[in-house]
């Protein structure tokens, strides 16, 4: 059965939350059932207004090798298709597909199945960012979208006992360009943690509408990412594994910000969320000039079926903190990629025991400096 769609802050992800799982084990030695729940959330997404994905069910089997026409699947069935804007989900906002009751077992498949598109309006479209019209772009899809998306994934239903499963949807590296003015889905898709832990803080109101983002990043990697509020300014990069993280602040025209080492705890720690910076003291980031890197990436040998090369433009400060300033998927076609950089000093900061304002300082040292990074799925980086 399908609950009503709603929306919960403090989700910025697609997240699959495992809540009171047993440890595994054969199905036929447990009895009952239990209940399983998903949720959808998102990371934003780069140069569109919308990245609409229209969601027909979730399925889930217990055996790997289990095709999309074999028995036993289990299933929410969300009737009608639900057609979901994955902008609104940032920031942690998520939204329900629903919950059906689940034989007690072990299950390690799991997809998520899209409508095709058909008819005059598309069920999987974008709109793009300072278009002069709003009109929908189908978006087109690999027919392993109507199959099933699947997502790796292992969980257990205990008898008596819910399982909440959300699912990280990133729209900004879903999303590809084909060279000849079409846009393909190419589905990203993650399970993240669900404890109540993250990082959150303010930017300067100023920078509003600039395209900031907003990311978490691990040694260089991008685990997750947001906008800020567009009416106040605040983020937050919710849902992170514990850990230290490096907060990246970008934007249009600015140069960029960076506040090292901010940790995360686990959901049994004292300070599950962190603070890097409040109303009274936002992060700013003073202008810059910007200059552009553009090349090709070639996939060798060949991809068969359409695997997607990304670019990262990455800085590392003389304290050895590398991170990710742009990113960029590569064009499918012709593997053609150009990313906006600023010229200015980066700022860095650390987080240090928490206390506020952090100090962000030039680092002059390694202004307009880069590295361009390309990788692939089952490539060489």
């Amino acid at each position: 059965m399908c609950k009503k769609k709603y929306t919960t802050w403090f989700m910025a992800l697609l997240v699959v939350f495992l809540g009171g799982c047993s440890s595994g084990g054969d199905s036929s030695s447990q009895q009952g059932t239990g209940t399983l729940s998903v949720s959808l959330t998102d990371a934003p997404a780069c140069g569109f207004d919308e990245v609409n994905v229209t969601v027909s069910k979730v399925r889930v089997h217990q055996s790997s090798s289990a095709s999309e026409s074999d028995g036993d699947w289990s299933e929410i069935t969300l009737n009608p298709a639900r057609k979901i804007n994955l902008l609104n989900l940032t920031n942690g906002a998520l939204e329900s597909l629903g919950e059906t009751p689940l034989p007690a077992g072990h299950y390690t498949q799991l997809r998520l199945v899209l409508s095709a598109n058909t008819g005059t309006i598309p069920a999987n479209s974008v709109v793009l960012s300072g278009a002069t019209t709003t009109a929908e772009i189908a978006l087109v899809t690999p027919s392993a979208v109507q199959s099933g998306i699947k997502l790796v994934n292992e969980f257990d239903v205990a008898p008596g006992q819910r399982v909440d499963l959300v699912l990280d949807f990133d729209a900004c590296k879903s999303i590809v360009t084909r060279g000849n003015g079409s846009y393909a889905l190419k589905p990203v898709i993650k399970v993240i943690p669900t404890a109540l832990t993250g990082i959150d803080g303010f930017v300067d109101a100023s920078l509003l509408g600039s395209n900031v983002m907003v990311s978490a990043q691990a040694n260089g990697t991008v685990v997750n990412s947001t906008v800020p509020n567009a009416q106040t300014g605040g983020f937050f990069l919710a849902r992170l594994e514990p850990g230290s993280y490096d907060v990246v602040i970008t934007a249009d025209g600015r140069a960029t910000a960076v506040i090292a080492n901010v940790p995360v705890s686990s959901a049994t720690g004292s300070s599950l969320v962190n603070t890097v910076s409040t109303t009274a003291a936002p992060i700013t980031l003073p202008t810059s000039t910007t200059r552009t890197i553009s090349g090709t990436v070639t996939l060798r040998p060949p991809s068969s079926t359409e695997v997607v090369a990304s670019v990262a433009a990455k800085q590392t400060f003389t304290a050895g903190t590398t991170v990710t300033v742009k990113s960029q998927a590569a064009d499918l076609l012709s593997g053609a990629y150009t990313i906006t950089l600023p010229v200015g000093a980066p700022l860095l900061g650390q987080y240090g025991t928490g206390a506020l304002p952090i100090t962000l300082t030039e680092q002059p040292a390694v202004a307009g400096n880069y590295a361009a990074e390309a990788s692939a799925t089952g490539y060489q980086t």
